[in-house]
């Protein structure tokens, strides 16, 4: 699967979500994506919740920025070349628990030990903003 066609099925799956969600304030939206909650009532939403396993080692996993508003993408084309690798992805804001991820032709953004996105209180103040 690309990324884009995950992205786009995500994002409707959010989208879908916020719907049934539309009279919720913020933060009960927010205490709605808790992985606990979205595990018991959105099963669809990740095939993770079904083996009862998180894609981040924390406590209180926020799921509503699955997709991360940092990270960088172009499938097909890639942003650049580097040392004749094309780079696919990358986080924008440069996390310092992101990693990279070579092959021998390509360079890909590897966010499985970054938390920044997934706490509530970012979350917030995200969608404050």
């Amino acid at each position: 699967m690309t990324y884009s066609k995950w992205f786009e099925d995500n994002t409707k799956k959010h989208k879908k979500i916020l719907g049934k969600l539309k009279d919720k304030s913020i933060d009960e939206i927010i205490e709605y994506f808790l992985y606990e909650n979205m595990k018991k009532n959105e099963e669809d939403f990740c095939p993770l919740y079904k083996d009862v396993k998180k894609c981040h080692n924390m406590e209180k996993l926020n799921c509503y920025f699955c997709a991360c508003p940092y990270f960088r993408f172009k499938d097909k084309v890639g942003f650049e070349k580097k040392n004749g690798k094309t780079l696919y992805s990358f986080c924008s804001i440069n996390a310092k628990d992101g990693k990279i991820f070579e092959t021998e032709d390509a360079i890909h953004q590897d966010c499985s030990s970054c938390l920044v996105p997934h706490s509530s209180k970012f979350v917030k103040r995200f969608l404050y903003v």
